[in-house]
């Protein structure tokens, strides 16, 4: 079946009903009461995921974004690497050769990362916040915020925020 998920069997329906059949203990309740409860406990748990769905899929294309920008830098392809960046960025620095020396200068993590892990993905003050832990190539960790837009053309860095220096062990 797609996407890995099996149909629930007859035994796992069991299972759910007795797991959440608080009217067991309520012997004046009826079957329809209890068809109820099933029914409310059933409808919260799908709307717990629902709700989280969007973040879990902004998450993906969010972090493919960061990990093209930091490929294109690592293969000293600075066009490409500027690409990824927002209008108000590629505004800001002017050309792909500006852009590459304020990385290699200011963010080295990010212009020669050994590793990179993607944390959480965050809406700040409808900022969509992307934390993201680099180690460098001399061990040390480093935990950045990279700010993301969505725009028509997909999703694009707008800032690389470099939190407390490095993390140490973290």
């Amino acid at each position: 079946m797609r996407g890995g998920l099996r149909p629930c069997s007859a035994l796992c329906v069991s299972s759910i009903k007795k797991l959440f059949d608080v009217t067991s203990h309520c012997p004046n309740w009826s079957q329809t009461d209890r068809e109820g409860q099933m029914r409310s406990v059933l409808f919260a748990g799908v709307s717990v995921f629902l709700l989280a769905f969007p973040a879990i899929a902004q998450r993906e294309p969010v972090t493919a974004v960061i990990g093209s920008q930091i490929s294109a830098f690592l293969n000293n392809d600075t066009e490409t690497a500027f690409s990824y960046a927002s209008p108000l960025i590629r505004r800001i620095f002017g050309s792909p050769d500006h852009f590459a020396e304020m990385v290699r200068q200011g963010y080295p993590m990010v212009w020669r990362p050994a590793e990179v892990r993607y944390l959480d993905l965050r809406e700040v003050a409808g900022s969509h916040w992307q934390r993201v832990m680099i180690t460098d190539t001399k061990g040390r960790v480093h935990l950045l915020d990279y700010q993301m837009v969505n725009l028509e053309s997909g999703w694009k860095i707008n800032a690389v925020q470099l939190l407390n220096g490095h993390a140490e062990g973290a």
